[in-house]
């Protein structure tokens, strides 16, 4: 726990990892968001306490609850803190939908490069699922 009593389970960022500070923030509670750890109307830290548990600064976590907030997944009340929006899990699955599109997209289009049929793509990746159900 921290100093909020918020547990913050996706640990600290780090300078190191791929991606700007806020951008680890941000991709963080949307995995919790997404995994209903952080559940709709659940207060998220202030500011500044957040920027202190993380060792960050107060900067980089308004961008980051900016840009959650922009993107649909909390928003913000002067004085009262920042909230998961009711349509916050919705959004964040349609995000991971979205992106999941984008690479089986590219893989149909490096099979069909492969001269794959349409029939042999879809054995292959009911294959794949298949394999994946068994692990």
């Amino acid at each position: 726990m921290t100093q909020s009593g918020f547990d913050i389970r996706f640990g600290p960022v780090s300078h190191a990892a791929d991606g700007a500070l806020y951008e680890q923030i941000v991709l963080a509670v949307k995995r919790e968001v997404a995994a209903g750890r952080l559940k709709p109307g659940e207060a998220l830290p202030s500011l500044r306490v957040l920027a202190g548990d993380l060792m960050v600064s107060l900067i980089t976590v308004k961008r980051a609850y900016e840009e959650l907030e922009r993107d649909g997944v909390i928003y913000l009340r002067q004085g009262l803190g920042a909230f998961v929006t009711d349509a916050g899990l919705r959004q964040v699955r349609q995000e991971k939908a979205e992106a999941a599109m984008a690479a089986l997209r590219a893989a149909v289009h490096y099979a069909r490069a492969a001269d794959l049929s349409d029939t042999d793509i879809q054995a292959l990746l009911q294959r794949i699922i298949d394999q994946e159900d068994q692990a």
